[in-house]
């Protein structure tokens, strides 16, 4: 199972959900699984996550600083089996990449697994620096994935 997370610059929310993702499979899951991250935008390619988003993981004990940030592509959409979102903007972003029924599919708000249908969003905690409960609504999210696969 290939997952990928996506949020705009790659550097707060998807490298803390992929962060959060990776330690729970660690946790309880046998298998190929493969955890990955990226952005819409190209404006921040091969940095670290933000100070911010790397301290608030790290409390939980989870390191994201081997991730470097980069930018969505349509090839991912044919890698990835789940293409988890953080926002509606970035949902309708990704469903641009490609038509494809097969891709549509695999696209979703991050939020649906714990809140199905809502329509929920995790907030962007760059400008508000709210990464605590931007950390707390991801692990939620990943938690309710896990949990409706059985994991």
């Amino acid at each position: 199972m290939k997952i990928l997370m996506v949020c705009l610059g790659n550097i707060c929310r998807s490298p803390m959900a992929e962060g959060i993702m990776k330690k729970m499979l660690e946790e309880r899951a046998n298998g190929p699984w493969e955890v990955d991250s990226a952005a819409v935008g190209d404006w921040h390619r091969g940095q670290l996550p933000d100070s911010r988003a790397i301290k608030t993981a790290a409390r939980y004990d989870i390191d994201i600083t081997d991730q470097r940030a980069r930018q969505i592509s349509a090839d991912d959409l044919d890698y990835f089996d789940h293409v988890l979102v953080m926002d509606e903007e970035i949902l309708e972003s990704i469903l641009a990449l490609s038509e494809l029924p097969d891709h549509r599919k695999k696209v979703r708000l991050i939020l649906d697994e714990a809140y199905p249908g809502e329509g929920r969003i995790v907030p962007d905690p760059y400008y508000s620096g709210r990464f605590e409960e931007s950390f707390r609504l991801i692990r939620t999210a990943c938690e309710a994935f896990l949990a409706g696969r059985g994991i």
